[in-house]
């Protein structure tokens, strides 16, 4: 029995570490009840222990098959770059004094293999291993794609949090992000073992958004010390039960924060063992038509708009010189909150008619990702769906070009490669990258100038200070094409954004 701790190997039986005096708990897979050494079954749901439960001081859940690794601290599976976020977090901590923990909303995730055990049954340990761990690792790396904090993982799943000790005001959405790239990246991995060696592998998906208590957080393994407060973290484990293969389920918590966000299929009210009322839970079909807290909040009904004319009046003026072939930039400032993406919203109301507007946003967990906002408005300008094939983007994207101006004939090549359309003959991949950046730039900025001499253009990108590098990059150049073209460059950001357009005569 390891401590997770100290490391040291106990003897079976052990309630507490004979190096260190950490306390040994067994926690159960279904509902995550800690029980004492040498049970069998559950004391609290009754679950059989069919493997040998790993030993832990935390609130971690999850068997180890007989085959499955040795528990690793966080440190050894975390990347570096969130490594350094979190020991950034605990300083922080430290430095407000909150020794005794602090209250923090979070999203709990669980994953796990379906039926392991039986799909594991007949082969060797080894082999097993090497079918099972990259599943598992599909499964981790879609979780720190988001940010989110892999706790712990056990022989055929993982415990992961968002939320906390890294902070994110959108933690329920990057969960549900998280669950639906791990489904997909390991439906292609289970389509790959089962025309190689006809093996099926599903996995399952639960999350739940509540309230824990972070108590430390250890700087050299980034163990997290934390309390869950009601049933946040255990009512994950329990929607992962009750997800079918394939699947990915959510308490009533987050589907409230997350609707409109994703598309969901309410499955009705369940009975969770542990909680005396039933428990609504909605399967996530995939991701949603809205974006933003504001298009969610217009979903539901926008307050009264009232304010902010002469806001108004110089986002107009500039629209006006625009109109008249005297590009614009217009920035709108301003802390969270204070309504920045509303003022954007009624000029557009009161200014769409007679021009096209394109609009695409920022995310917080997109700055680490390039072009994430560029393919977001370029799909849009096309018209591009999921129901889509590749066949049918093609055809769009080249009609849609060809049909404005032939001479864009030679950006297609860039455009494709963005949009993630494949070209059999194409030689860009050989190009060097920087040079293939450049041509990639220049292929969209020719695209929307050309687009702004057949009819005005609004083109509106928000949330700069989540901005990537590389779109950054091209708002750059297109910012010393703006003047000459009928092009109103609409941005909004928070006072930490920094740009190099405030020398420019036609920024505002």
């Amino acid at each position: 029995m390891q401590c997770l701790s100290c490391g040291l190997d106990n003897p079976e039986g052990m309630k507490f570490c004979g190096e260190c005096g950490a306390p040994f708990k067994y926690r159960c897979p279904r509902c995550g009840f800690d029980n004492p050494p040498r049970f069998k079954f559950c004391g609290e749901c009754g679950a059989p222990f069919t493997a040998r439960p790993v030993a832990s001081q935390t609130s971690d859940s999850g068997l180890r098959t007989p085959d499955s690794p040795r528990p690793q601290p966080p440190i050894s599976y975390t990347p570096p770059h969130l490594a350094e976020r979190i020991r950034a977090e605990q300083a922080a901590r430290e430095a407000r004094a909150a020794s005794d923990g602090e209250r923090k909303t979070v999203t709990a995730l669980f994953a796990d293999i379906k039926g392991s055990m039986d799909l594991i049954e007949d082969l060797d340990p080894e082999e097993a291993r090497s079918l099972i761990d990259p599943a598992i690792q599909l499964m981790m790396d879609a979780v720190h794609r988001y940010e989110g904090y892999v706790v712990q993982y056990t022989g055929d799943g993982i415990f992961a949090l968002f939320g906390a000790p890294i902070a994110h005001e959108d933690h329920p959405q990057r969960a549900v992000y998280a669950a639906l790239r791990m489904q997909e990246e390991n439906k292609r991995y289970a389509d790959t073992l089962r025309l190689e060696k006809g093996v099926p592998l599903q996995i399952r998906v639960g999350l739940n958004t509540g309230d824990v208590v972070m108590r430390s957080i250890r700087k050299d393994d980034l163990h997290t010390d934390y309390t869950s407060i009601g049933h946040s973290t255990s009512l994950a484990s329990r929607m992962e039960g009750l997800a079918t293969p394939g699947s990915i389920v959510v308490s009533e918590h987050t589907y409230k924060l997350t609707d409109g966000y994703f598309q969901f299929k309410a499955l009705g009210a369940a009975r969770v063992k542990g909680v005396s009322e039933p428990v609504y839970i909605y399967e996530v079909l995939g991701v949603g038509p809205l974006r933003t807290r504001l298009q969610v909040a217009a979903r539901r009904g926008l307050a009264r708009f009232v304010g902010r004319r002469s806001e108004l009046e110089q986002m107009q003026k500039a629209w006006d010189l625009t109109k008249a072939g005297h590009g614009q930039i217009v920035a709108a400032m301003g802390e969270p909150g204070v309504g920045k993406s509303r003022l954007f919203h009624e000029f557009k109301i009161l200014s769409q008619a007679g021009c096209l507007v394109l609009e695409t946003f920022s995310v917080s967990h997109g700055k680490a990702y390039a072009y994430l906002p560029l393919i977001d408005l370029l799909k849009t300008y096309f018209k591009l769906t999921s129901q889509n094939d590749e066949r049918s983007r093609r055809e769009k994207i080249t009609g849609k070009a060809l049909t404005i101006d032939r001479s864009l004939e030679d950006t297609l090549p860039y455009l494709f490669i963005l949009l993630g359309i494949a070209e059999a003959t194409s030689s860009l991949q050989q190009v060097d990258p920087q040079i293939r950046r450049r041509r990639t730039f220049e292929a969209i900025k020719r695209l929307l100038v050309r687009e702004s001499l057949n009819q005005p253009l609004i083109l509106i990108f928000e949330d700069l200070h989540w901005l990537d590098a590389e779109t950054q990059a091209f708002l750059t150049l297109l910012s010393e094409s703006v003047a000459t073209a009928k092009m109103l460059l609409l941005v909004n950001y928070r006072p930490e954004y920094r740009h190099d357009w405030g020398n420019k005569t036609y920024y505002t």
